[in-house]
């Protein structure tokens, strides 16, 4: 059950961040563990450094 809601929980924000990736991008979202205990918006800011971290990576 938490692994479906941590699961639901991330595409969910996905979902609202995929049109801002570059396009032909290719991202696979893997959540650890202490996922299950962070706040909904813990999850959004933690997602967001991630996602900025793989863009400015790329765009190297």
């Amino acid at each position: 059950m938490v692994r479906n809601r941590v699961k639901r929980r991330l595409r969910a924000l996905m979902a609202d961040r995929i049109d801002h990736l570059p396009a032909g991008s290719r991202v696979v979202v893997r959540a650890l563990p202490d996922a299950a205990d962070a706040e909904f918006s813990t999850l959004a800011r933690e997602l967001d450094d991630a996602l900025g971290s793989a863009v400015r990576k790329a765009s190297r």
